[in-house]
């Protein structure tokens, strides 16, 4: 079981525009064509952040239309927030603050042997980072800059940095990169 922070990101670090658009993402290509079909079969628990999960509740329409459902996901989901959020009907969503080191534990237990994916936001996949929970970061890199918006992962990674361990390339669109977190991290 790894935690994961699986994201996609303008070639200059954002991961969506300063609104929290995700409008620059979508012409890059289909999603079925990355290695995201693969990847969300071995998840078996979400950590979610608050954007992130408004984000969603604002485009249920549009995720409905491309997934087939407003909420897209069957694993456990936890959202990570300070403020009062709707629940969505039928989706198996748990609304937490505070420490992720405990809120780990449950999402471990939930996910069994399959892997934990945490969803957006590039402070919360820090907060794991900070941890010493986080084991893998997996990113997306589009064909286009943003100029300024919310960074992919606003942590200072300098020693030990980061391990490459794959890159490949899917459409013309976007790179994909694997890195391994040093276990002597944070």
């Amino acid at each position: 079981m790894k935690t994961q922070y699986y994201a996609a990101s303008s070639l200059d670090g954002f991961i969506a525009t300063e609104d929290d658009s995700l409008d620059w993402l979508f012409p890059l290509g289909n999603v079925e064509d990355t290695s995201y079909p693969a990847f969300i079969a071995d998840v078996g628990a979400l950590a979610m952040g608050s954007a992130t999960y408004a984000w969603m509740l604002r485009h249920a329409d549009e995720v409905a239309l491309e997934t087939g459902a407003a909420w897209p996901y069957t694993q456990p989901v936890w959202i990570f927030s300070t403020r009062e959020l709707p629940a969505i009907a039928g989706a198996d969503i748990n609304f937490v603050r505070g420490d992720v080191r405990p809120v780990h534990a449950e999402m471990s237990k939930a996910a069994g042997s399959k892997n934990i994916w945490i969803v957006g936001g590039g402070d919360l996949a820090g907060q794991f980072y900070d941890a010493g929970l986080l084991d893998e970061i997996i990113v997306q890199v589009g064909s286009v800059t943003l100029g300024t918006g919310k960074p992919l992962f606003p942590r200072r990674v300098v020693t030990p940095p980061l391990t490459l361990v794959s890159v490949q390339q899917f459409g013309s669109g976007f790179a994909e990169l694997r890195y391994q977190v040093p276990k002597s991290a944070p």
